[in-house]
């Protein structure tokens, strides 16, 4: 691989761990994931309904506190994917939009 840098080129490899990194994926704004784990308390959401920004979708339960999980912009629920009681890790899909 050749990089430029001003008008200097500079010949390199590439390691073996950037060759076998995990691809990027643009971050899908109808997805709504969990960013911390825990066990969800309450669905304030069902599918079908629509929620303005800063609406709340589940309620987590982490190390004895509440956590809102809500929607950065609005949109429709499509699918709920959690059920009350659930335990579920970071990264976890919640919800879908339409």
């Amino acid at each position: 691989m050749t990089l430029n840098i001003g008008e200097t080129k500079y010949q390199t490899l590439l390691t073996k761990k950037f060759s076998n990194r995990k691809a990027y994926v643009p971050h899908d704004a109808k997805k709504i994931y969990s960013h911390i784990p825990g066990t969800v308390v309450t669905v304030l959401a069902e599918p079908g309904e629509k929620l303005e920004p800063g609406d709340a979708v589940v309620i987590l339960d982490a190390m004895k506190m509440m956590n809102r999980v809500i929607l950065p912009d609005g949109g429709t629920i499509k699918t709920i994917f959690v059920r009350e009681g659930e335990s579920i890790p970071r990264g976890h899909l919640i919800a879908d939009l339409k």
